[in-house]
């Protein structure tokens, strides 16, 4: 079924694009909307443009950040020694929930992944190894938390043999991270016991 505005069909076709949003959420959406306040709408379509104008990438780490350089980078209170490797941004906000990480992160983007066309060269990989090989970097352990999937398994792989010559420990999340789970869904005390249990990778 279609409504008879051709206003309320562009916006149920625009949230249908999102994620997980199939027609009927997205004209549950629609409605919610048609019947908020203009000055609400206002603020949701305001804060959807300055998402895209004014959100970047830390220059350090590759957050996402309204600055030059993310919160935790800039903090003088995070260990600086201690390196957590993840795949988006999404799943810093997951490690930072648990309360138990003090160090700072390093976002790949992605992993490697052949069957979508995603190899190391469209990874922040050589960032990576840029800041390990930083002679002030001060940089003694690598922990990659990357999903337990086959694709974060190789991607681990493939950054384990590249940060071989460095003389860094680099650990991997412990597997109480149930395989094929991404960060992000995983919960707080899962996540608190993977990095407790964090193992030398060999």
């Amino acid at each position: 079924m279609q409504f008879s505005s051709e206003s309320v069909e562009i916006l149920i076709e625009q949230f249908s694009k999102l994620p997980t949003i199939g027609r009927k959420s997205a004209q549950r959406l629609a409605a919610h909307v048609l019947k908020m306040p203009k000055e609400e709408v206002s603020r949701l379509a305001t804060a959807l443009l300055e998402v895209k104008e004014r959100v970047r990438e830390c220059a350090v780490c590759g957050n996402i950040t309204d600055t030059e350089v993310c919160i935790i980078c800039s903090s003088a209170k995070r260990e600086t020694e201690i390196v957590c490797v993840v795949q988006d941004a999404e799943d810093i906000v997951a490690l930072e929930r648990t309360g138990e990480y003090r160090g700072t992160y390093h976002v790949l983007g992605g992993v490697i992944s052949p069957l979508d066309g995603i190899g190391p060269d469209d990874l922040n990989i050589r960032t990576l190894l840029e800041r390990v090989a930083a002679v002030d970097s001060g940089i003694t352990e690598l922990i990659l938390a990357v999903s337990p999937t086959v694709e974060g398994d190789t991607t681990a792989l493939y950054l384990t043999q590249l940060l071989d010559p460095f003389p860094i420990k680099v650990t991997r999340l412990a597997r109480g991270i149930p395989v094929g789970l991404t960060l992000n869904y995983a919960d707080e005390a899962t996540l608190s016991r993977a990095l407790a249990g964090r193992s030398a990778v060999s």
